[in-house]
């Protein structure tokens, strides 16, 4: 038998041609890994992972259409005091990433046929797993329950806040959601990823900045 044998063809989404995925044999589907900063809509049947340390995943679904995605996202760390000069027009709100990554996921799966009464959120991670770091994580948190309650989007599950890193994989046809809780020493090697994102994420900001001020 062809180790193909069983696989379905999975033609992904307009954006997201560029996408690896691994066939996963214990749910029989194929798998895409969603990194930081990133995220991913699909209508087939096949899952969606990530593993979060103080960032934080929300899982999307449309509970009649069976579509849905994930994103991965971490806010800007701000350690200045007062008014944030993320909040300046120039250079965009300080919760920019996070709220990018809500509003552009939820647009996607509206564009493709969802309802925002059928929408379905379970949300995932902001820990705090380097005790050294600010605790972004907590901001993670409180920007997306902000973010819900703005908007009055329902909360189906979560598991956020506490100090360890989580792997998820999300099933969008079905809206099952798999959660292991990871080892402490797995933390760190997701503390460092995580704190060579932020500095990306400093760097485009203080680019930004010099761009609108020069």
């Amino acid at each position: 038998m062809s180790k193909d044998a069983g696989k379905e063809t999975v033609i992904a989404l307009p954006g997201f041609e560029h996408v690896r995925r691994s066939w996963d044999r214990a749910s029989a589907c194929w798998m895409v890994k969603v990194l930081p900063g990133e995220y991913y809509i699909t209508e087939a049947r096949e899952s969606i992972s990530t593993v979060l340390g103080s960032c934080v995943a929300a899982c999307v679904r449309d509970t009649e259409l069976g579509i849905g995605g994930m994103n991965h996202f971490m806010l800007p760390e701000d350690t200045s005091s007062g008014r944030s000069p993320w909040m300046r027009p120039a250079s965009g709100m300080a919760t920019r990433y996070g709220l990018f990554a809500m509003q552009q996921l939820i647009q996607d799966l509206l564009d493709l046929g969802a309802r925002k009464d059928r929408l379905e959120f379970k949300l995932f991670g902001g820990g705090r797993i380097l005790p050294s770091m600010t605790d972004v994580g907590a901001a993670n948190v409180a920007f997306v329950r902000e973010f819900m309650a703005r908007h009055q989007f329902r909360i189906a599950a979560e598991d956020l806040g506490d100090c360890c890193p989580r792997r998820i994989v999300f099933y969008p046809a079905t809206g099952r959601v798999l959660v292991k809780r990871l080892r402490n020493f797995a933390g760190q090697a997701i503390g460092n990823r995580e704190l060579a994102y932020l500095e990306g994420l400093a760097h485009a900001r203080d680019d930004v900045l010099r761009r609108a001020f020069d």
